[in-house]
């Protein structure tokens, strides 16, 4: 088993399915691969993953290959989808954000704010497109 997820991550990290690295640690973003399974539906995958935001931060202008939904589990978090009004959501709220809709995700409180985001990629796709 152990052996499958590191082969998993090494997976993730070679598809391009990493966030971009200026979204690493050192800036606020912390990023952990929760899981990665084949569907039922040829060529496509689910992943899973947890993203925390240090207060303040933002996770800039990016889209995605896919359908995301987001469950936020701590904290406040500000998100603005494009053509859209900020929307604010605090833990066991959700989001629907369409593939390819560019958005930003901002902690606005005062702690540490967490999502779990949940990705239907095609294979072979990267995961995370970064905006202007």
């Amino acid at each position: 088993m152990k052996n499958r997820i590191i082969a998993a991550t090494i997976l993730i990290a070679g598809s391009g399915c990493v966030l971009p690295m200026a979204w690493g640690q050192s800036s606020g973003i912390k990023r952990t691969d929760l899981q990665q399974h084949n569907l039922s539906v040829p060529g496509r995958e689910v992943v899973q993953v947890r993203v925390d935001f240090a207060p303040g931060v933002l996770a800039p202008n990016h889209s995605h290959h896919s359908e995301e939904i987001v469950s936020v589990i701590e904290g406040l978090l500000e998100y603005q989808l494009e053509g859209n009004p900020p929307v604010t959501l605090s833990a066991g709220e959700v989001l629907f954000i369409p593939t390819g809709t560019v958005h930003s995700a901002k902690n606005v409180g005062s702690g540490n704010a967490a999502e779990l985001a949940t990705y239907f990629v095609e294979k072979g796709k990267p995961l995370v497109e970064p905006s202007d």
